[in-house]
């Protein structure tokens, strides 16, 4: 390929998301309500969520319309570019060809501005004009805080406490927009007060926090939770990246043999692989699809596959996914928007069903490459992102080590503009691997709920 970025027209942007579930052989088993333990319906929901993402989190339709509201706004930086890595692939001295779609172009420098979006419409339609989440790393934080910007809505954000200090410019960013960020736990939540009742010192995670905007949501009427990933209509709306790099790349009659993104909760694998899937699933396409975790907290490639809380507290729907335990706690690695327990059902039954891969890698070997792939591409990609393009580096070398000419595309997620302060740490040498010992697996995993 003669260029090095590829872009679509503003009319050639995806005007579907593409619904995985309309096509995978084998579903997930269905949520359960956490008190009844039976399947949670439409009214289990609708405290916390839009009538119209309750329809998108169980529809077998597979293609749904953007709203013309949302794509007015998607057009702010969508379509985003796919590019060509001719520097790292020289580099490695390697014959694959290294392609990466870039979404950190984003306002909040980020995909997870593609849910976002959505998910704040959606609520606003129904009259609801107060959001509350939880952000880990702060990119979550950004997005929905820039969306309901763009809707006139109040945001409330738990973030994880040791994001809250490693990343302190996210968190300035979601204030930028008028959020109110808290540092998780907290005080404000009965969730929050137990766990600090617990552990004074606790550097919170991902279900913890998750359990304080739950719980705030559910006592408030003009209040709903968001969630930045896991849930079937967040990665509903993340396959607009899949489905623009298609295009994208079939402009120059190129398909992947890889296609890889990092996961911690499964939006940016899904988004980036889900299409891909979907030519896998009814073309009988020969692609590999990997997901790229870290290995202090490999979700994927070490959890238990079965039910589990998606918070500490218990107050969310146990889901059917692979899990570390709600009570795993996650080492306070600078990738803080993998440090999550559990994963997507979605991603969790094609990896139990063989559709998809999962490889995990250690935090040193991720900065690494994160920084031979800023001196080659002059971008500084975030660590969570960092873990595609170490696996795209595994891959490509594989590639040279078998003598074969494999095309190999990964998402870069987000850029690392605001990760600098990881990046010093990195450069003096304070970052160490974490990877899990078998016996806090262990020890976790037995106290998952018995369903």
């Amino acid at each position: 390929m003669s260029a090095t970025k590829i872009l679509l027209s503003e009319k050639e942007m995806p005007t579907r998301w593409y619904n995985i579930q309309a096509d995978m052989p084998n579903l997930p088993k269905p949520p359960l309500n956490p008190v009844t333990k039976q399947p949670v319906g439409p009214e289990d929901l609708s405290a916390i969520f839009p009538m119209e993402l309750i329809k998108q989190e169980v529809t077998r339709e597979r293609w749904i319309d953007i709203p013309e509201e949302v794509q007015e706004i998607y057009h702010l930086w969508r379509p985003s570019p796919v590019m060509r890595a001719k520097q790292l692939e020289k580099a490695l001295d390697t014959p694959a060809k290294i392609y990466f779609k870039y979404e950190g172009v984003s306002p909040a420098g980020s995909h997870k501005l593609n849910t976002a979006v959505p998910q704040a419409y959606f609520n606003m339609k129904e009259g609801i004009m107060r959001l509350a989440t939880e952000t880990g790393a702060g990119q979550w934080g950004v997005a929905l805080s820039q969306a309901c910007n763009f809707f006139g809505m109040k945001c409330l954000v738990y973030m994880v406490k040791v994001s809250y200090h490693q990343k302190p410019y996210r968190r300035s960013m979601m204030q930028i927009f008028g959020s109110n960020v808290v540092a998780s736990p907290s005080e404000l939540t009965e969730a929050g007060r137990k766990i600090l009742a617990d552990n004074p010192e606790s550097p919170g995670s991902l279900g913890i926090a998750i359990s304080e905007a739950v719980e705030d949501a559910a006592k408030r009427d003009d209040t709903n939770y968001a969630l930045g990933s896991v849930l079937n209509h967040v990665l509903l709306h993340q396959t607009v990246i899949g489905l623009e790099a298609k295009e994208q790349l079939a402009k120059d009659d190129v398909y992947p043999d890889i296609v890889i993104a990092c996961c911690g909760g499964g939006s940016n694998f899904g988004g980036m692989a889900f299409p891909f899937v979907y030519d896998k699933l009814t073309k009988g396409t020969n692609v590999r699809l990997i997901a790229a975790e870290p290995s202090a907290c490999p979700t994927l490639t070490r959890g238990h596959f079965g039910y589990d809380y998606g918070d500490v507290a218990g107050l969310t729907p146990l889901l059917w996914m692979y899990t570390l335990g709600t009570d795993f706690m996650p080492p306070g690695i600078h990738s803080g928007g993998l440090r999550y327990h559990g994963d997507s059902p979605l991603v969790s039954q094609l990896l139990h069903d063989g559709i998809i891969e999962a490889k995990s890698f250690n935090q040193t070997s991720v900065f690494n490459a994160a920084v031979l792939f800023a001196k080659c591409m002059g971008i500084v990609p975030a660590p969570e992102s960092s873990h595609a393009i170490q696996c795209a580096i595994e891959e490509a070398l594989a590639a040279k080590e078998a003598g074969e000419a494999k095309t190999i595309i990964f998402n870069l997620s987000g850029h690392g503009f605001l990760d600098l302060p990881s990046y010093d740490s990195f450069m003096a040498g304070k970052l160490i691997d974490y990877p899990l010992p078998e016996e806090e697996l262990k020890q976790s995993l037995a106290r998952l709920p018995q369903i």
